[in-house]
């Protein structure tokens, strides 16, 4: 009997696995994957009311996106901006067709999300990363210490049938160690997989990569059979190379891109790391590049400018900048137009 119930399980989860690379069989479509609400958000000094993360979120989903990270279930001790997940969770208007996820980075987390039943995420996430030392700053331990942690979390994700995206951080460089080599980033994608990730995001976290550097990550995992639609691309913009990255991404096979409304986000490890790559900018190169995306820009920029007009901040994307400017001018000029 016990035997059955292993069976089934794992075959719906080898469903569930199917059917989100599916999402990538077409070429010509790119997925994007929203990480505003936790990535983008968790660093914020100034605590965000609940409220706007939920008005955040909704407005976020009218936009089109399809996956939209939402919260994690951290310790409130070292991510107090998250410490609300619950409430947003319950809060926010579900549209079908949308998969809302969360970061659950211990045993802990995912027995939290399991409890919520309904009101909980529909995936979850983990995280590694290829620097020791980041690690060991980050999570405090090591990257073998951190994977033998993950291995229970993801067997409780798959008996409740959720699926598990991975993030490997510092890819390409890291704020302690300096370059980090491709050699050192393979072996954790593939613990990842083995273990039961359906994707993997690869974040350069300091945002140091180029399109060389990016080009040479890809092509090692590359050439140790791992395809491209087992991976994400996630670029921070700190020396403003983000997009450039991502076209080397796309160029190379990569059909999911992670990014943050506004360019909202940041590394509290690395010092100097701005935000994640906006996805205004994101989708403003796609439409560009003749990719498929299914979201609406002007809707996006509308969720932008609510969230940095709640953090009070100038809004970091430069499509979104450039085109509430464009709006405003032609504003005046039928105003003035009227006027005469």
């Amino acid at each position: 009997m016990c035997s059955r119930i292993i069976l089934r399980r794992m075959i719906q989860y080898n469903i569930l696995s199917r059917k989100y690379n599916s999402t990538l069989s077409n070429d010509n479509f790119v997925r994007i994957f929203e990480v505003g609400p936790r990535d983008g958000l968790q660093n914020e000094k100034i605590q965000v009311p609940t409220s706007i993360k939920i008005e955040f979120i909704n407005r976020l989903s009218q936009t089109g996106l399809k996956y939209i990270e939402v919260t994690s279930f951290v310790s409130p001790k070292w991510v107090p901006q998250m410490s609300d997940h619950v409430e947003v969770l319950a809060g926010i208007d579900r549209i079908p067709g949308i998969c809302y996820s969360a970061l659950t980075p211990n045993v802990q987390g995912i027995n939290k999300v399991v409890s919520l039943g309904k009101k909980g995420v529909d995936e979850v996430a983990i995280f590694s990363a290829a620097s020791e030392t980041f690690s060991k700053k980050n999570i405090n331990c090591s990257i073998e210490t951190s994977l033998q942690r993950f291995n229970d979390v993801v067997k409780i994700a798959r008996e409740k049938d959720l699926p598990v995206r991975g993030y490997v951080s510092c890819v390409v460089g890291c704020p302690y160690e300096g370059k980090i080599k491709p050699s050192q980033v393979v072996p954790i994608i593939k613990k990842l997989l083995d273990m039961g990730c359906y994707e993997i995001s690869l974040g350069d976290t300091i945002g140091v990569g180029t399109p060389k550097s990016i080009y040479d990550l890809l092509k090692e995992i590359q050439s140790n059979d791992i395809p491209s639609n087992k991976l994400a691309i996630h670029c921070h913009d700190t020396y403003g190379q983000a997009i450039a990255n991502i076209t080397q991404a796309l160029d190379m096979g990569i059909r999911c891109i992670d990014s943050s409304v506004a360019g909202l986000g940041g590394c509290p490890y690395a010092k100097g790391a701005t935000g994640n790559v906006a996805t205004e900018d994101v989708i403003y190169l796609l439409d560009g590049l003749g990719y498929e995306t299914g979201v609406d820009l002007n809707r996006l920029i509308d969720a932008g400018q609510f969230i940095t007009e709640a953090l009070k901040r100038e809004n970091a994307s430069k499509v979104a900048r450039a085109l509430l400017c464009k709006q405003q001018g032609e504003t005046k000029t039928t105003v003035k137009s009227n006027q005469t």
